[in-house]
């Protein structure tokens, strides 16, 4: 204003001191207008950056521990997009003052094809003094692609030749196939079983992928598909099972599913029983899945026969007729230490974190015997795992007397003391696990996929999805990609004879990965 001032005593115009003291009042306007901005863009930027640092807390912080198996997973997924949300909000706010941080990326698979795209300079002349530009290097980055399910035609030409003196006709003969005379490639195939036993995803769903596509696929057609090929499956998962009861020791666990029950129009209970190698052991994993009607410990008997071996299993009194019969029983020592957390979890007694840090003794050392042979951890389990485990007793012996009675501390400790036995076991060999976990997550992606499928449509149903099941975990446990495995056994499924079934077994070597 006192620029204004200024101009109106000196000798000017009225119109043009009208038009000056208009302009300047536009650029104040202007003036406090950025100002605003500027002072909502730091509000923003401030809200932000709190928010920022209360979703690091929440995702980092010991409060996301008390999330477990499928919730902590969905947390940590639903926490990260939020993240890279906030930040990229930031980065928009104050592009200038703000360098966003790139944590160091894993290098992209080497197996992955590359499609190369070069950026060269609109001209090869210095765009200052125009001299010739010389090549003095390369800066070379790389993103990840993927192309969806891609449909295509493999079309199959069988000339025909004839012999005149003979009167005869000769073509080359029809390949052998799975499901002879349909229209589905064997990878067609596998990417629908794929979809439906891994992904989960009901066939409805796959028909509606391929319809994008303009490719008619009915869930009549995919059903009678999918049929098909859990009977050819059937002596694969058959000679599985086969090859894993002549292992000296498994582990044993159940999961409850739903199965439609027709005559009501409800469903009822049914329960997959899982089977797997013991982790310890030489030669490929295996998981067989055994799908069964109810939970009762008969389904156990009669799948495993007359094998005898250790056992690892839960308390759970459908197993104790088995074991009377033979097996040797493993407890688990992760549902031990699990009653204890619930406990601490709950109320934070110093009684429940002393049984967790004793546990946790011994599982450090299982970690420091990972890659050891045999005879090397047993070695080691004699030497700290032995003592450990005598102290975790007496220890448990002496708390016990001091607990209240009922409590859930009292019923922790009981649990252990009740299945000691079984659960010092392991430490008398190198070769034995210390828990259960294994099987545990070979079931894991069942149960979440239960969340999409809901129920088996019938008994049958329910025992195909186990053998592919099966299948699919074992070649997952192997290394292999389950899709490209069923591609390949399909194509030789046809052609093999009974007695080369295991060159089709999800093992490695067995073909590529």
């Amino acid at each position: 204003m006192e620029l204004l001032n200024e101009l109106a005593d000196l000798d000017i115009a009225p119109a043009a001191l009208a038009k000056v003291q208009a302009l300047f009042e536009q650029q104040q306007a202007k003036l406090a207008r950025q100002d605003a901005v500027l002072a909502e863009n730091d509000f923003k930027i401030k809200a932000l950056t709190f928010e920022l640092a209360y979703y690091k807390r929440v995702r980092f912080g010991k409060a996301s521990e008390a999330l477990v198996g499928e919730q902590r997973m969905l947390f940590d997924e639903t926490v990260d997009m939020d993240l890279a949300a906030i930040d990229e909000e930031l980065q928009s706010q104050a592009p200038t003052k703000r360098e966003r941080k790139r944590a160091g990326r894993q290098p992209l698979p080497p197996h992955l094809e590359r499609i190369e795209h070069r950026h060269e300079p609109e001209s090869c002349q210095c765009g200052q003094c125009g001299a010739d530009l010389v090549k003095i290097g390369e800066d070379v980055s790389e993103q990840l692609d993927v192309e969806p399910a891609r449909f295509f035609v493999h079309r199959h030409v069988r000339p025909q030749y004839a012999c005149r003196p003979c009167e005869t006709v000769t073509a080359a003969p029809i390949p052998s196939a799975v499901i002879d005379g349909g229209m589905a490639a064997v990878g067609l195939l596998a990417w629908i079983a794929v979809c439906k036993y891994l992904d989960h995803l009901p066939l409805y769903r796959i028909e509606q992928i391929a319809a994008r596509d303009g490719v008619p696929l009915a869930r009549s057609t995919l059903g009678e598909w999918i049929g098909r090929i859990g009977v050819a499956l059937q002596p694969l998962a058959d000679r599985l099972a086969e090859l894993l009861r002549e292992r000296s020791c498994l582990h044993a666990d159940e999961t409850p599913v739903r199965q439609l029950d027709p005559g009501s129009g409800k469903t009822k209970h049914a329960y997959l029983w899982a089977y797997r190698s013991n982790v310890l052991d030489k030669g490929p994993s295996m998981v067989v899945f055994d799908y069964q009607t109810s939970r009762a410990g008969a389904h156990a008997r009669a799948f495993l026969r007359d094998w005898r071996g250790h056992l690892m299993v839960d308390d759970y009194i459908g197993y104790k007729a088995l074991l009377a019969a033979g097996p040797t029983e493993l407890a688990c020592l992760a549902h031990i230490r699990r009653k204890f957390f619930d406990v601490h979890a709950a109320s934070g007694i110093p009684v429940a974190e002393e049984a967790l840090r004793r546990i946790a003794k011994l599982y450090a050392i299982e970690q420091q015997a990972a890659d050891m042979t045999p005879v090397q951890r047993l070695a080691l389990r004699e030497q700290q795992a032995v003592p450990a485990l005598a102290d975790l007793h007496t220890w448990l012996l002496a708390t016990q007397r001091t607990v209240a009675a009922g409590s859930g501390t009292a019923k922790a400790i009981e649990h252990a003391l009740k299945r000691w036995p079984a659960l010092q076991r392991y430490a008398s060999s190198g070769s034995l696990p210390i828990d259960n976990n294994p099987v545990e997550n070979a079931i894991r992606p069942i149960a979440i996929g239960k969340k999409n499928w809901l129920f088996t449509g019938s008994e049958r149903a329910g025992r195909r999805a186990a053998a592919i099941q099966s299948l699919f975990a074992t070649a997952k446990l192997n290394g292999l990609d389950p899709a490209r495995w069923l591609a390949h056994t399909l194509e030789k499924l046809p052609t093999c004879p009974n007695s080369k079934i295991d060159s089709l077994l999800p093992f490695p070597n067995s073909t590529p990965s």
